[in-house]
């Protein structure tokens, strides 16, 4: 793709923040081996291994059906029982994780509870679920530990209210012009700032500069729209500010955007929060979304177009790269990526170069992406026990008009037209059977990570 060809090679830094929230946020609860139990017939342990293979490949949906299998074998086995809230967890279906985790004992269970619990807005019960994880020795967990006292602060608030107009449109200021990254204006409990959107961070993100501990707050896009009840973690961020050359005050993340029904407009510069679902958008390609563990969000993609090619991506609108493949991915395009062209180097490692020559994201044929190798993916796979294969990032998704849908269940992406300023640049291909309404399954239902 010829944007993503011209853009300059930058520094990792936006995924080590990310690296740093999520090493926090899914620090504990991973799943245990995978092993027959004593009342599981040989027939639900098939099950349970194929379920299991299917989460770690973020085969989200392929594991919802393997889970169902095993679950209606044998009902009241904790380890499915378990791995079926995480996988419903991954769907933001809370009432059926809840369900599935009901008197269940040990941390993975509690942790998994509290995350559902906070997802959907009982802070109480939240709360006393993650003090329940916390009380055990073995858990060390800097998210629970916060997000606990948020929601003892908060009983009685009602996470992420709309008031207000129905929508605000707000325009995106111009920063680095390397960096297609989303910086918004907004207010912060009715003081002016600049917040990134970074959908590498499952919660809102105060810079600790101006907030030493977390905090209830309200933001107010457009002088119009207000979120009030927003609960908000903090970290130190006067790096990601030097780095991007203006002050941000804040992290826009995924739970917060996918409850405003956000759009990102990087060409038209805008961003839009609305208190309503849109409707689906003219000749717009639907994209499936993951968040696993409730937080870290995950999109379905195709690395080419031979076998073997589906491929999962973390997706992070702080990182300016349009894709970051691990080793793996670039081995499902045939290529040894310790022979990718060198295009920085530092502190942080070396940072290599290539091309991804088709790579298909919904509806849409990407020609010629541009790809890099050396960012931490591997990290960020042993801090939530899956594989997938990169990062997708803010030089990729620019591209398009993206819109969240469905309470963040789906993304809708947008193809505009060709800037004229952009002479000779090739468009991107719409995929065969692409429609708004319903786009054509990217990959056969059998392995399919959406529908």
């Amino acid at each position: 793709m010829r944007a993503a060809r011209e853009q300059r090679p930058a520094s990792a830094t936006p995924i080590l923040l990310l690296l740093a929230v999520l090493g926090a946020l899914f620090s504990v609860g991973c799943p245990p081996p995978v092993a027959a139990g004593g009342g599981r017939s040989a027939l639900a342990d098939k099950w349970l291994r194929r379920a299991a293979q299917e989460y770690r490949s973020v085969a989200v949906d392929a594991a919802y059906d393997s889970v169902r299998q095993a679950l209606d074998l044998a009902p009241g086995d904790e380890q499915i029982r378990v791995l079926g809230a995480r996988v419903a967890l991954a769907r933001l279906d809370l009432d059926e994780a809840l369900r599935l985790l009901r008197g269940l004992p040990g941390s993975a269970a509690t942790a998994l509870r509290g995350r559902a619990h906070w997802y959907k807005g009982e802070l109480e019960a939240a709360a006393d679920q993650l003090d329940q994880m916390l009380s055990d020795p073995d858990v060390v967990d800097p998210w629970a530990r916060s997000v606990s006292k948020l929601a003892r602060q908060g009983v009685g608030r009602r996470p992420y209210a709309v008031a207000g107009g129905l929508l605000a449109t707000v325009d995106l200021p111009r920063v680095d012009p390397r960096s297609p990254v989303y910086v918004v204006p907004l207010e912060i409990d009715g003081d002016a700032a600049l917040a990134l959107v970074s959908t590498g961070s499952a919660e809102v993100v105060l810079d600790s500069a101006a907030r030493g501990e977390p905090s209830w707050v309200a933001l107010r896009f457009g002088g119009r729209l207000e979120v009030r009840d927003v609960p908000a973690l903090t970290q130190d961020l006067s790096g990601l500010s030097r780095q991007l050359g203006t002050p941000i005050k804040a992290l826009l993340g995924v739970n917060l955007l996918r409850r405003v029904n956000a759009t990102l407009d990087f060409r038209g510069r805008q961003f839009v929060a609305r208190s309503f679902v849109p409707p689906p958008p003219p000749l717009a390609s639907r994209v499936s979304l993951y968040y696993l563990r409730g937080g870290a969000m995950v999109l379905g993609t195709a690395l080419g177009d031979g076998p073997g090619s589906r491929a999962a991506l973390f997706v992070d609108t702080a990182m300016r790269h349009a894709v970051a493949l691990d080793r793996a991915g670039w081995q499902k395009l045939g290529v040894d990526a310790r022979t990718l062209a060198v295009v920085s180097s530092g502190a942080e490692g070396e940072l290599r170069e290539g091309e991804v020559p088709l790579m298909r994201l919904g509806a849409f044929d990407l020609p010629g992406v541009r790809a890099v190798y050396g960012v931490p993916v591997e990290r960020l796979e042993r801090e939530l026990d899956v594989d997938v294969d990169g990062v997708v990032g803010a030089g990729l998704l620019s591209e398009f008009r993206v819109t969240f849908s469905d309470g963040g269940r789906l993304l809708w992406l947008e193809q505009p037209p060709p800037p004229a300023a952009v002479a000779g640049r090739a468009a991107l291909r719409p995929g065969p059977a692409g429609s708004a309404e319903r786009a054509k399954p990217l990959l056969p239902p059998e392995e399919s990570v959406g529908p």
